[in-house]
């Protein structure tokens, strides 16, 4: 009886606390003339949650059975590498460098965190998730530490000793040298590079890796970004341990260095000299630019093949058949074990006593370790034989290998060996590709599968079953085509700003050329080319890629455009998200990544280009007409900087400037145009169809500059001075000015006008280098520029002697 009390009294608190009157109080309010007062809405919403609370109840459950079915699958260590991935890229994203004792400390306390909520799973999981990412960040940061590259601060002209680590033939007659250097005199470098890439001419004949070389040399520092976002080469250099570039100034000299040659480095030379020899023999025995095709499908020695080959490549999205990716890695171990397999058919006593099915996977492995070798080993070949090699070892012990598993191992392995590929176009496009790969293909089959529980399997035969194989053969190329290059697409875009509308169709057309005919000659190639057996191999290939060569021509002479446009960082990522959500789930909470994807193409329809882009030296500058061309201040422009901001401007339109000699300051400003930029001797100007008047300042040569500058800064709203003696020539409130000592410091530069464009306060510049530096970038504050000092200039006496302090 009390516990009937206890309920009644409960539920008319409950009715209280919602607002619900009994009918006794609605009588007395509506006798003494009272309007009920507003709670009487409560009892709406009450009823409505007590509505949703089963549905979010069905959702909950559902959602549990999802993650534990994802749980039984083992699809949760999938997340393992994409959470060690990211923290990677969050160090690498960090405007400043983490103390160690502070990710050490992070360690510390997220390990005793997920100790201690062991009760608690939910607390457990985010604990552990965060140590793994600032794993993942500690990796990064190890890596760095143990890089720790010498960078060379400022550019000189020195006479260099050194010892050759490779040499590769460029496709403009001049060959490109990797070296260590010995060292330098007049001037002998306190702080020399360790190893350098350089340039030359020509090189003495019969040089090979390990041999040592001498010359005058021009050492630079490796630039940065051409645009912010953009490929950084002193990001790379600093990690490929690349201190310097630069050229010889006459041909290198062949000289004997006393200095003792390791164990490490006479085998890495060893196997150098023999990519070089291998690379050289497939460019002699096949000929032509197919010569340095095959070199490179088969050595990864890409630098001989002639640019409109590798620009037909890229418009008609055959680009990837040059990397040396799972397709060449699968199809050479494919071809090996079969290869094997038809072998030991021959001798069927043996094949009957014996496992050669493991026989020709322990081949098929060591063949793909040689090929690793001598392709150099690039992320996309690590992570193929990581994938083959984990396959077959599974083989060999008698163990099923779970694809996406692998991946996820190979993914690992990378990740903590070399956490900075993480940020690199080839780790991306080639995980993306093949997770998608993979996971397509798993959802065809459940699908296959369902329908085929529902309908009898009626064996074809004779032609019947001939045209089944066929179209199934092009369906699975055009799928794989479509797959993959829907998932590197994004990638391609964010890091070259390039898409092939046209790649579906010039896949279906070149990739069995390439699975039937190349790589299998490539193979057959190299096992015959012991016993010098290997012409027709040779000559098979040779044809095989003069025909994809002329496929992918074709193909790109009918693509209509393949500049996309920058896109911004956050849609990148977001779409990122939605994507390792597609590929690492199986059951419904795939639906979770729709958000994602819709709000990564609201964002990419959303960008904003900028509408000034500006070189790291301060000489070039370019500006996005209304049109979408671009308007150039000089004749002759850097050709990589400006194709790079043609493709993140989405246009291949280029405006030159218009050279008005003797023209004054005053009648230059007043006939600036939005056509193209006008320039006299001194200065170049230009008119935004948005009302701002940009100005580039070539020379500041006293007495005129001054008074040059003082005028600029009364008329234009934005100044590139390409003088770092000069900064900040302007008083605040007038035009925004750009020193090339600014450049020097902090890159190359985007700019945003506003919709505005003549108020100089709603400028935005963005700099593709920020301060304090990161280790890769240390060396940019010793340069010459970025200490507010012109170009060096050797001053002689009067005798015309040198002076002792030049």
């Amino acid at each position: 009886m009390g516990g009937e009390l206890a309920v009644a009294e409960s539920d008319e608190r409950a009715q209280f606390a919602v607002g619900a009157q009994t009918p006794e109080a609605e009588d007395a309010t509506q006798s003494i003339g009272v309007w009920p007062a507003r709670p009487v809405y409560a009892p709406v919403a009450a009823r409505k949650l007590v509505l949703l609370a089963p549905l979010w109840q069905t959702w909950s459950a559902g959602i549990h059975a999802a993650l534990s079915q994802e749980s039984s699958r083992g699809t949760l260590f999938l997340w393992l590498p994409v959470l060690l991935g990211g923290g990677a890229l969050a160090y690498f994203a960090l405007p400043v460098e983490p103390p160690a004792y502070a990710v050490v400390s992070g360690l510390l306390a997220l390990t005793l965190v997920a100790f201690l909520a062991s009760g608690k799973p939910v607390l457990r999981v985010a604990a552990l998730a965060a140590l793994i990412v600032l794993l993942g960040l500690s990796c990064a940061k190890v890596e760095t530490w143990r890089a720790a590259t010498p960078m060379l601060g400022a550019d000189v002209t020195t006479r260099l000793t050194a010892r050759v680590v490779s040499i590769e033939p460029r496709a403009n007659g001049r060959s490109r040298l990797t070296v260590d250097v010995v060292a330098t005199e007049r001037p002998h470098l306190r702080y020399a590079p360790e190893r350098a890439r350089l340039s030359a001419r020509s090189i003495p004949d019969g040089l090979s890796p390990g041999d040592g070389v001498q010359g005058l040399v021009r050492l630079m520092t490796p630039s940065g970004p051409v645009r912010p976002h953009a490929y950084d080469f002193s990001f790379e250099s600093y990690f490929d341990g690349l201190g310097a570039v630069g050229f010889f100034m006459r041909e290198p000299e062949r000289v004997e260095i006393d200095r003792p040659f390791g164990r490490a480095k006479w085998a890495l030379s060893t196997l150098q000299g023999l990519r070089e020899s291998l690379a050289e023999r497939l460019r002699s025995r096949v000929g032509g630019a197919e010569g340095e095709v095959a070199a490179a499908l088969i050595t990864g020695m890409r630098g001989g093949i002639p640019e409109h080959y590798n620009e037909d490549l890229r418009r008609a999205g055959l680009a990837h058949v040059l990397a040396i990716s799972g397709l060449h890695m699968a199809l050479a171990a494919f071809t090996i074990i079969g290869a094997a397999r038809l072998g030991f058919a021959l001798f069927p006593g043996f094949s009957s006593r014996h496992p050669v099915r493991k026989y020709a996977a322990a081949v098929a492995l060591l063949v793909c370790f040689f090929y690793l070798l001598v392709s150099g080993g690039g992320v996309a070949a690590q992570r193929s034989f990581l994938m083959l090699a984990v396959m077959l070892l599974a083989l060999l012990f008698d163990r099923a290998a779970l694809t996406m598993r692998n991946l996820a191992v190979a993914a690992l392995i990378v990740i903590v060996t070399t956490p900075h590929e993480v940020v690199g176009p080839g780790f991306q496009m080639s995980f993306s590709a093949t997770a998608a790969l993979i996971a397509g293909y798993a959802a065809w089959n459940a699908h296959r599968a369902k329908r085929l529980s529902r309908k009898p399997y009626v064996e074809r035969k004779g032609t019947a079953r001939l045209v089944h194989l066929i179209f199934i053969s092009i369906g699975g190329i055009a799928l794989t085509s479509l797959i993959a290059g829907t998932a590197t697409t994004l990638y391609g875009v964010w890091h070259f700003q390039r898409a092939s509308p046209l790649a579906l169709g010039a896949n279906l057309a070149a990739m069995p050329v390439v699975s039937l005919v190349v790589m299998p000659s490539a193979v057959a190639a190299i096992a015959t080319m012991p016993l010098n057996l290997d012409g027709w191999p040779l000559a098979l290939m040779g044809w095989g890629i003069s025909t994809v060569m002329g496929i992918a021509r074709w193909f790109s002479e009918q693509t209509p455009f393949d500049a996309t446009g920058a896109i911004p960082l956050s849609a990148t990522l977001s779409l990122t998200a939605a994507l390792a959500i597609l590929t690492m789930t199986t059951t419904r909470l795939r639906l979770a990544a729709l958000p994602f994807l819709v709000l990564g193409l609201i964002l990419v329809s959303a960008r904003g280009l900028p509408d000034v882009f500006v070189s790291e030296d301060a000489r070039l500058v370019a500006v996005r007409a209304h049109d979408g061309a671009l308007t150039v201040n000089r004749k002759r422009p850097n050709a990589f900087s400006l194709e790079n901001w043609l493709r993140a401007a989405g246009t291949e339109a280029v405006r030159k400037p218009e050279v008005l000699r003797g023209a004054g300051t005053a009648a230059l400003l007043a006939r600036a145009t939005t056509n193209h930029f006008l320039c006299n001797d001194a200065f170049c100007v230009l008119r935004h169809e948005r009302g701002a008047i940009i100005a580039h300042v070539m020379k500041t040569e006293l007495p005129t500059s001054r008074l040059l500058l003082h005028e600029l800064c009364g008329a234009t709203d934005l100044i590139v001075i390409n003088d770092a003696r000069i900064d900040r020539p302007c008083k605040a409130g007038r035009a925004q000015t750009i020193t090339a000592r600014t450049l020097a410091r902090r890159g190359s530069a985007e700019i945003r006008l506003g919709h505005n464009g003549s108020d100089p306060s709603l400028i935005r510049i963005a700099f593709a280098i920020s301060e304090p530096y990161r280790p890769w970038h240390e060396q940019r504050q010793f340069s010459r520029a970025a200490r507010g000092l012109g170009p060096y200039k050797r001053t002689r006496k009067t005798s015309g002697k040198p002076d002792k302090n030049s």
